[in-house]
This record gives C-alpha cells, structure tokens and sequence, in this order.
C-alpha cells in the first residue's frame, strides 16, 4: 500500500554520533496509521518499510535513523512507559486510561473524536442526577474517575466490543464511548448526556529518554511539528 505522502523532508538525523542508536517509535496499528505515515514522512522519516508491511512488528528504517514498532493501540503507553519505545503515538483516550507517567510533547490533531456518556433516548432526561447506575464502557478507569468527580459510585461495566449493545438490552444505564459523527449513537436511539474529553492523537515520550537523548527527540518533535499542516501546529 502507498500513503498519500506531501513532500519528504531531508531525512530527520540524529546527533552526529556512530555510537547513536536509533530512536524507537511506537506506531499504532490500523487507521491512524494511514493519517500518521504522512506526518512521519513529511517531518524525514524513511515510511519506506511501511509502504510495504510485512509480518515483522520491529521494522529499522533503511537510513538507520529509526526503529519504527507496530503496536496495537491501547499497548503503546505502556511500551513506552517500561523504555522500550523512546516515542509512542497514541489517542489521548488511551493515555488517558492507562494513567502511566510519560511527557506529552506534542498534539498532532489526528484521529479526531469526542469521549462522551451517553443514554438511551428515554432515559436521557434523567441525566446524571441519579445516586448509582451501571455504566458500560471500553474505559473502566476514566469512567470510575470522572463519575466519581462527580459523587457518583458507579458500577463499571468493562466491555471491548460495542458498548451501545449493553444499554439496548438493558445491561446498563449509561454508556461512555468515543464519538465522531454521533451516527452510531443515533442508529442506536441514544442521545449524548455530556462531554468527558476531546480526543486527538498525542506524541509521548519516555521521560528517561527524553533526559538521556533530549537533543535527539527534541529535533524530532520540532520537524513533526513543522510537518503539521499550519493550521493544526501547536
């Protein structure tokens, strides 16, 4: 598969050590990675090995500047986390329920959407002003958090596939999922009760890495930043 790749940048170097290894980026699988390989070209890094994806999951790029890991989404932080990833690309969502310690250093404004508690169209009228209810959602630790922010003990529900299901049938009251058009919601007969938090894609780093390579990253994260389109630079 080809990306849709703007104009390449000179190759993003690192410092001018031979002993420099080279910078690891956790990637994620899937969609996002359509949206990212763009932005990881455009800022000079060699996607080549991208474009032509085989069974590997630790892919060195040609120039030897980077290692590039495809990592499933919700892993990502936490192998960035645990230092075997310098540098992880991931939804805000997923950071926000794996709760690790990491610096954020950059919004690249990808992968757009909205985490938000829904209802079903009936019940919706009682909003949130109920003691206790039964939530279902894919993120068990922001749901908790954010219900108990607001003097709710809820039950959690955790479930991976569509969360939407379990308030039809009757298994919860609430749901709490990532949004982008509302269409499924509506397909549904649920109405959105409130806004948790707008979510786009987050470039982390590892804080011990960033200490030990600082001058690496930051050269790095400065060309992903001018590779953002100008309205979307932070």
């Amino acid at each position: 598969m080809t990306w849709p790749v703007p104009a390449r940048r000179k190759p993003c170097r690192l410092a001018n050590n031979s002993e420099t290894k080279a910078l690891t980026i956790a990637v994620p699988k899937g969609r996002i990675l359509s949206e990212l390989c763009p932005l990881l070209a455009a800022a000079g890094v060699d996607t080549q090995p991208l474009e032509t994806p085989d069974r590997r999951l630790v892919i060195p790029t040609n120039d030897g500047a980077f290692q590039l890991m495809l990592v499933r989404a919700s892993d990502i932080p936490t192998y960035v986390a645990h230092g075997v990833a310098d540098i992880g690309m991931a939804g805000y969502d997923t950071l926000l329920e794996s709760d690790v310690a990491l610096a954020e250093r950059l919004d690249l404004n990808i992968g757009a959407c909205r985490l938000v508690v829904a209802a079903p169209q009936d019940s919706a009228k009682r909003g949130l002003a109920i003691p206790w209810v039964k939530i279902a959602s894919k993120y068990p630790n922001i749901t908790r958090r954010y219900f108990r922010q607001q003097g709710i003990e809820a039950t959690i529900i955790k479930l991976v596939g569509s969360v939407e299901l379990a308030a039809a049938v009757g298994l919860a009251d609430l749901v709490v999922d990532l949004v982008s058009t509302g269409e499924t919601l509506r397909a549904n007969n649920m109405v959105e009760l409130e806004t948790i938090a707008h979510i786009t894609t987050r470039l982390v780093v590892n804080p011990a890495s960033l200490k030990m390579r600082y001058a690496d990253i930051d050269r790095f994260v400065n060309a992903m930043r001018e590779a953002l389109p100008a309205t979307k630079r932070a």
